[in-house]
């Protein structure tokens, strides 16, 4: 399973890329895997801005629905429109072009709170 090691990642199975006082976010291979085939991303929290483990947004599979949580405080300055014809992506590149969200941080010190990939992998038991 990938984890990639430059990023940094939650208990909620999102992961995170910061460049700067930007985050990109999405979901981990492992939670893409868990909820099966996506068949829709729904983020309806653009330009707000949200506390830490909030939840920003919903992701659909073909059997569920979960929610999105924040993984840290700020405003949520782009959604990846291509989800909303091609949801299917988040299972075939969910480190890449399957991204969901930029956040411009409110708080650079929640950034410790994520977890590295070696917790992340301890977390999922990798």
């Amino acid at each position: 399973m990938s984890i990639p090691a430059n990023l940094k990642y939650t208990k909620d199975h999102e992961w995170v890329s910061i460049e700067g006082d930007v985050a990109t976010v999405g979901i981990t291979h492992f939670a893409q895997k868990e909820l099966g085939d996506i068949v829709y991303v729904e983020v309806e929290t653009l330009d707000q801005t949200l506390d830490k483990d909030e939840v920003f947004g919903t992701v659909e599979a073909v059997k569920t629905v979960s929610d999105l949580f924040l993984p840290l405080t700020g405003e949520i300055i782009a959604f990846n429109e291509d989800l909303e014809s091609a949801p299917e992506t988040v299972n075939s590149d969910p480190y890449g072009e399957g991204w969901m969200i930029k956040v411009k941080i409110s708080n650079p010190e929640e950034i410790d709170t994520l977890l590295s990939d070696e917790a992340y992998k301890e977390l999922i038991g990798a």
